[in-house]
């Protein structure tokens, strides 16, 4: 597969948030932690019921709107391994325990809620694709992202990754966290190039890279 540019990411995770050189440093350590962004800049109203993955996902696309910037119609593709898995829990339990679900809470457990409510926040216009990496190798869900692009089908995407911390009770070590990045055909003074797609089998691998590529370009 040929290469592709992508532009410097923005991230947050609990215990780092935007301090990405020193989490790359090792002098910050993501915390396992539920804690979110505040979004001061969005509506109470609309902030007031998310949750971490949402909160974390509406974040990572405000700031790369502030500190890269991309049109408004550029779509946007979403990658998570498990979306909104802590609601998808609570709701589980409402249908064990109580022999009900919720239609609130329901309508915001779907697998694309993060990357939608993103789009309403900033009035984002063009559309979304949601995936989710097969097999649990992330480089597979790089393929599908990059896809329009290296084909010719779009000159750019937005990718946006996150996922939150999952429930005690299910047993599984996870890493809360979010990044996003502007990608595109075309190299830019920031962006830096893209080619081993196969290697890339963690968010943080890629992640890494991006971040050490674009301070050696710098």
């Amino acid at each position: 597969m040929s290469g592709i540019f992508v532009s410097k990411p923005v991230m947050w995770a609990p215990g780092v948030e935007e301090n990405s050189e020193k989490w790359l440093k090792g002098e910050e350590t993501i915390e396992k932690s539920t804690s979110a962004p505040k979004l001061e800049y969005t509506d109470p109203l609309f902030r007031r019921r998310l949750s971490q993955i949402s909160k974390m996902t509406v974040h990572v696309v405000h700031e790369l709107l502030e500190k890269v910037g991309f049109d408004k119609d550029t779509k946007l593709v979403f990658v998570s391994f498990r979306g909104e898995i802590a609601r998808e829990f609570s709701i589980n339990k409402g249908i064990i325990n109580e022999n009900m679900i919720l239609p609130a809470g329901f309508s915001l457990s779907v697998f694309n809620t993060p990357v939608a409510l993103a789009t309403i926040a900033f009035g984002l216009t063009g559309g979304y694709s949601a995936v989710y990496p097969s097999k649990g190798d992330f480089s597979s869900a790089l393929k599908n992202a990059f896809a329009p692009v290296l084909c010719g089908d779009e000159e750019k995407i937005v990718l946006v990754y996150a996922d939150e911390l999952v429930p005690e009770c299910y047993g599984v070590d996870s890493t809360p966290l979010a990044f996003a990045a502007v990608v595109s055909a075309e190299k830019t003074e920031t962006s830096v190039e893209i080619d081993d797609f196969e290697s890339m089998k963690s968010p943080e691998i890629f992640l890494k890279r991006l971040l050490e590529a674009g301070r050696s370009d710098v």
